[in-house]
């Protein structure tokens, strides 16, 4: 009877290894993130109007959400959850949303990045960009063993992270041949990106004031900084493809963000769709209560499947 039931065990526990492979919590960084200022201060977690809210990241981390081998596409998605750079909204807009992604056969990534509220930075507006730069480049070193597709590894932000995504979307590099870290050796370039109600201008009346504020800090009258933040400034032939989704009753971050870096993508001929929609307020991740806005994440999927070259 043991025999039996030894040899019953050997699948379940072979199953249970592989879900384990499919979901995994990793560290961004070995050690001491750069740019650390110190490390005292412990993350806290709020659960609180349904969402779970994490603040002082101090170690970051990406969590995998990997699907099953016989749906998986071979794209893969980095989610930065929004929460105005003081909080992450990190299952309404990170793992809800790469769940979503896996039932579709795409590999979600979400991102746990350093806020600049957290005061735990020596240059509080670098780290979060740090952490979405070096999580692409830990997507593309492990891609092989993910099952993903090198140069099908785009980026996601909703709200602050739509404006973190937008960043790292103009500020990239193709990687660093020569560094002593081998997860550094590769390009922090998407190859796309979905940006959900983003912040994305720094400058003029359509700026979300507490999103500049909460990453510039002191040097928010900044002009250069201003600028730099301003992803639809940068926007050039090689910028990732785009897709974004805003809603026209947004009185938190205003369309026209939305509208910016779409009008910039469009000059610059890079492919790009924006979908607006009448109501939805701000804040409403994949829409489930409101019936329109319900199709965005369907559109997203498409919209990645769509993309030839990338």
């Amino acid at each position: 009877m043991k025999i039996i039931l030894f040899f019953l065990l050997i699948p379940f526990f072979a199953m249970a290894n592989k879900d384990n492979d499919r979901h995994q919590i990793i560290p961004l960084y070995d050690g001491v993130p750069p740019n650390s200022l110190h490390d005292i201060r412990e993350e806290k977690q709020d659960f609180s109007d349904n969402i779970l809210k994490i603040s002082h990241v101090t170690r970051p981390t990406i969590e995998v959400f990997l699907p099953t081998p016989e749906i998986a596409t071979g794209e893969a998605v980095v989610i930065c959850p929004g929460g105005g750079y003081w909080i992450l909204a990190y299952d309404l807009e990170g793992t809800e949303v790469a769940k979503m992604f896996n039932e579709q056969g795409i590999a979600a990534i979400v991102l746990k990045y350093r806020l600049p509220t957290s005061h735990e930075s020596k240059v509080r507006h670098e780290s979060a960009l740090m952490d979405a730069q070096r999580a692409i480049r830990m997507v593309r070193k492990n891609a092989i063993q993910w099952g993903i597709d090198q140069q099908k590894i785009g980026v996601m932000g909703f709200s602050a992270g739509g404006h973190l995504a937008s960043s790292v979307s103009v500020q990239y590099d193709l990687g660093k041949a020569n560094d002593e870290d081998p997860v550094e050796r590769f390009s922090c370039r998407p190859d796309f990106s979905l940006l959900i109600y983003p912040v994305i201008s720094f400058e003029g009346e359509f700026v979300h004031k507490g999103s500049r504020q909460a990453l510039l800090g002191e040097h928010i009258s900044s002009p250069s900084l201003r600028r730099r933040f301003s992803a639809e400034r940068h926007v050039d032939r090689l910028t990732p493809p785009s897709f974004l989704v805003h809603s026209i009753d947004d009185d938190g971050v205003p369309c026209e963000n939305s509208m910016f870096y779409f009008n910039a993508c469009r000059a610059a001929g890079v492919k790009t769709e924006l979908h607006l929609f009448p109501m939805g307020g701000h804040g409403y991740g994949l829409g489930k209560k409101f019936e329109g806005l319900r199709e965005w994440p369907q559109l997203a999927v498409t919209f990645i499947r769509q993309l030839e070259g990338i």
